[in-house]
């Protein structure tokens, strides 16, 4: 029989959103992004901080085709400088500052003559960085399109925090057994439910935990010693 933390794994695995419906929310706020502020390309690039490197996981507009999943050293570039420093940034001409990396841009088969970047951050977690690149120039208003640009930001991050946790969840699962894999399809089909049949579902799943839990903490393998009166 599983342990507690495994069960609450598969629970998580079963209840927490597809990874396509987090790159969807993602798809879409660098789609309105680019829309809003009218721009060529946007982007949202992911910490991997397994590897530490930033990995292409949205993009809209130029240079969108096949880049997701694309990766860089974390340290490459004004995204790599936003995510460091976790201040964001506005560029009008990339070519003047030594923090851009034209080869990394290069590579990407589009390089931008302005930028707008922001620091994905979530609980004092830097997560990764969007950019929005080469927009109209509106003198006078990079603070405030800066302001505008946090606003995505915070659902940026909020999206990539959920895709992290799924991403956790599902490997923890993966080769954990068949015991694992019912528990996510309880798991899964109670988060379908309503009202007090869903109610009536989480309670089950909390029950199983608890129990669970206790029988982990009194469980002890055969010839161990007993409890000192």
């Amino acid at each position: 029989m599983t342990d507690g933390s495994g069960y609450r794994e598969a629970v998580a695995a079963g209840m927490l959103p597809s990874e396509e419906s987090h790159r969807a929310l993602l798809q879409s706020i660098v789609d309105v992004a680019r829309a809003i502020f009218g721009a060529k390309a946007s982007s949202i690039f992911l910490l991997d901080e397994e590897t530490d490197e930033l990995v292409f996981e949205a993009l809209a507009g130029e240079g969108s085709d096949s880049l997701v999943g694309t990766r860089f050293p974390s340290s490459t570039g004004i995204a790599g400088w936003v995510l460091v420093t976790r201040q964001p940034l506005v560029l009008e001409d990339v070519s003047e500052d030594p923090r851009f990396a034209k080869e990394a841009a290069e590579s990407t088969g589009y390089v931008p003559k302005g930028l707008m970047a922001v620091p994905l951050l979530h609980e004092e977690r830097a997560l990764g960085v969007l950019e929005v690149l080469d927009r109209p120039a509106r003198p006078g208003a990079a603070l405030e399109e800066l302001e505008l640009l946090g606003l995505f930001a915070g659902q940026a991050a909020i999206a990539l925090d959920l895709l992290q946790a799924s991403r956790r969840a599902r490997a923890a699962l993966e080769g954990s057994g068949k015991e694992l894999e019912t528990v996510a399809s309880l798991a899964a089909a109670v988060d379908r439910l309503e009202g007090e049949r869903q109610a009536a579902g989480i309670e089950l799943l909390a029950s199983l935990d608890k129990l669970l839990g206790e029988g982990s903490r009194t469980a002890r393998p055969p010839g161990s010693p007993g409890l000192t009166p």
